[in-house]
């Protein structure tokens, strides 16, 4: 049993694969060709969102949205603890610093109360409050609206992390078309992901789009070799865009069979553990299902017996950023604990999950959760 089927999904699509990756093949334009630009058409059709500019990777595109907001030593920006590196990282790169927010107890996405205490304790500081980056964990949305309003009574941007959320909706508005900027990745392992590193960026506004497109060439005017800004090198090779041209055809169905799947799950295991928590008029992609375990359980022990059982499992995420080596001696919301997401590391678990698990997948792993539970 796989953690994620990507093999399955590959079997079903070969062909049209293979197809795709000769067609580069053949015209030879490996970088910036042809279908990069049909993937940003269909990315911003799918989103209903006016720019989708690719890039190399989930991190230059959140790196390339601060670089577009002109980031710098003395911004703040609120970020949650619980969840992956990249989200502070960037933050980290531009000088800015990275304040710590504790996480929901139920959806485990950005806790509103204490983003209020993370913007006083950046004035506190003496910094300059800028921006929020929600991340939509497992892949549901943070609750946006709520979000906005603090963000537009304190003056900060929404850049939008939809790295595990891409294909999902928050109230009949798709991932990409939410906050000033929404970025996502299209790693291996992500709902919509290539055969490499992708990401993308994703904006309704005209300036922001044509600064971030300049910024992934090196910071280029008409030309590649009229620098009118510091940029990086972000683009997204050719051989992936036509790969993730095969794959968007195909998204729609898998983000219902991950819902069918997702659903099988809560209903089996409701009673026994904490099931994901999804809020009215949102949907979620799915790109975990994470189960959070009653307090006495040791979840290391469950661990071995569901791999004994033949069944994968992962820890998203062991450790919140604000206890890490090299995030640590960044400020946090209260200066103290973020006591929720210290608990969810400590708790949560995530079971198999892509377009492509069968029942008796689910039978098993189910079987295998109750049996390892009463251990």
């Amino acid at each position: 049993m796989q953690f994620i089927d990507l093999k399955a999904q590959q079997e079903r699509i070969r062909p049209e694969i293979d197809a795709a990756i000769k067609r580069v093949l053949d015209h030879g334009t490996y970088i910036m060709g042809p279908e990069v630009y049909e993937l940003e058409k269909q990315l911003a059709e799918f989103c209903g969102v006016k720019h989708a500019i690719s890039c190399a990777n989930g991190t230059d595109a959140l790196g390339l949205g601060l670089m577009a907001k002109n980031i710098k030593p003395g911004d703040a920006i609120f970020v949650p603890s619980f969840t992956f590196a990249a989200t502070a990282e960037v933050v980290a790169w531009m000088g800015a610093t990275p304040i710590f927010i504790d996480s929901l107890e139920d959806t485990y996405n950005l806790d509103l109360k204490s983003l209020r205490q993370g913007i006083q304790t950046g004035k506190k500081l003496g910094l300059n409050p800028v921006g929020i980056i929600p991340v939509d964990l497992f892949g549901q949305p943070a609750d946006y609206d709520a979000l906005q309003e603090i963000a537009d009574e304190h003056n900060l941007w929404v850049m939008a992390d939809g790295a595990q959320s891409f294909g999902a909706s928050y109230k009949d508005r798709k991932i990409g078309n939410i906050g000033d900027l929404a970025t996502t990745s299209f790693f291996p392992a992500k709902p919509l992901g290539c055969y490499g590193d992708g990401g993308a960026i994703f904006t309704n506004d005209d300036e922001l789009a044509s600064i971030i497109k300049s910024l992934r060439v090196h910071g280029q005017g008409s030309d590649k070799y009229d620098n009118v800004r510091i940029g990086m090198n972000g683009r997204l090779d050719t051989i992936q865009a036509a790969i993730l041209i095969e794959k968007l055809k195909i998204f729609p169905d898998e983000l219902s069979a991950r819902q069918k799947t997702a659903d099988a799950y809560s209903e089996a295991l409701k009673d026994i553990v904490q099931v994901p928590f999804v809020m009215k008029d949102v949907t979620s992609a799915w790109a975990q299902y994470t189960i959070r375990l009653p307090q006495h359980i040791d979840r290391n022990k469950l661990i071995t017996a569901l791999k004994e059982a033949g069944v994968p499992t992962m820890v998203y995420y062991v450790k919140p950023l604000h206890l890490q080596t090299a995030y640590k001696h960044y400020p946090t919301a209260t200066q103290s604990v973020l006591p929720v997401c210290e608990e969810l590391a400590n708790e949560v678990l995530s079971l198999p999950m892509s377009g492509y698990v069968k029942n008796a997948e689910i039978n098993q792993i189910v079987s295998a959760v109750k049996n390892g539970l009463k251990r």
